[in-house]
């Protein structure tokens, strides 16, 4: 493959977001795997990257027409096309998907309890609730004018996306009630912490562009020095720390929790590099890649350890 290729093929997998599907893909097997439950189906698997990448894509879709020099939104301009029929097959994975599981579990899906529909819900609704409504009695509304906020709002998403929706989709198909746990509320807190970390990163790339807009994000209020080493380390050392508590009071094995603490040790290195200026590949090659780091270490040291 030439050079030429390897760089379009690149761009098409980052730029294009499917590299986030991917991600969630990893993540949801290592929740299911370390909850202690089977893997789901590979419909599911396949739903869950549809939407994913179907989700990332829409904002850079909707400003496809802005003027800008952004690699990324110049890239969805000159790809178009490409990009529409992605999401149009998408759409067309996600329908079936919808489809498939009202004719295959209909009675469990009628008769969900009132919590597996909270739990359902509440993650696509702050999800919407990210890129904003705008209506009569609304008004125009969205989470990421709050800048602080953002990250979080990001990591409670994928947390609520990668955890719990894994055993959500196998207690409903085996018509089982949802039960809370220790390990499944310690993951969620884990994986709501790590993206959040990630999304913090990201702020620190539109550090320029969100101080033109007055977005007041951490590196914008606080400046980048204090962003990293009073938030960013303290957010992955926590995390690290809650980890070790839970590995060490669990018995877990020498060998499981190393392999659990390399995305933690990664972080934090990344944490420190963000003093230097990066290119946007970075953030999503590196950065983002902590996500599937993490999936592909919980997974082995599960499977293995």
């Amino acid at each position: 493959m030439s050079l030429r290729s390897r760089n379009a093929l690149v761009h098409i997998i980052f730029f294009g977001n499917y590299f986030y599907g991917i991600c969630a893909i990893g993540l949801s097997i290592e929740a299911a795997l370390q909850q202690g439950f089977p893997l789901d189906s590979v419909f599911y698997y396949i739903a869950l990257f549809a939407v994913t990448v179907l989700y990332y894509t829409k904002a850079y879709v909707q400003e496809t027409l802005v003027p800008t020099s952004n690699q990324r939104l110049l890239w969805y301009r000159k790809h178009g096309q490409l990009v529409k029929l992605s999401q149009l097959a998408l759409i067309v994975i996600i329908l079936a998907f919808g489809i498939y599981l009202m004719m295959a579990y209909p009675q469990q899906i009628l008769h969900m309890p009132l919590l597996h529909w909270i739990l359902i819900m509440v993650f696509p609704l702050v999800a919407g609730l990210y890129y904003g409504v705008e209506n009569k009695i609304l008004g125009k509304y969205n989470l990421r004018n709050i800048g602080w906020l953002k990250p979080f709002v990001i990591g409670f998403v994928w947390g609520g996306l990668v955890s719990l929706y894994p055993v959500l989709y196998y207690d409903i198909v085996h018509d089982l009630p949802y039960q809370f746990t220790s390990i499944g509320c310690l993951l969620f807190l884990k994986n709501f912490m790590f993206v959040t970390v990630l999304g913090i990163m990201f702020d620190i790339k539109d550090y320029a562009m969100d101080h033109n807009k007055e977005l007041k994000t951490f590196v914008v209020k606080v400046g980048l020095r204090y962003t990293i080493f009073f938030i960013l380390i303290p957010l992955c050392i926590l995390g690290l720390g809650t980890f070790l508590t839970y590995g060490f009071t669990h018995n877990f094995s020498m060998m499981k929790i190393l392999l659990n603490m390399v995305p933690f040790i990664l972080l934090i290195q990344v944490a420190f590099s963000m003093k230097r200026r990066r290119p946007i590949l970075y953030y999503l090659i590196i950065i983002d890649g902590l996500m599937l780091v993490k999936a592909v270490f919980g997974s082995i040291a599960m499977i293995w350890f």
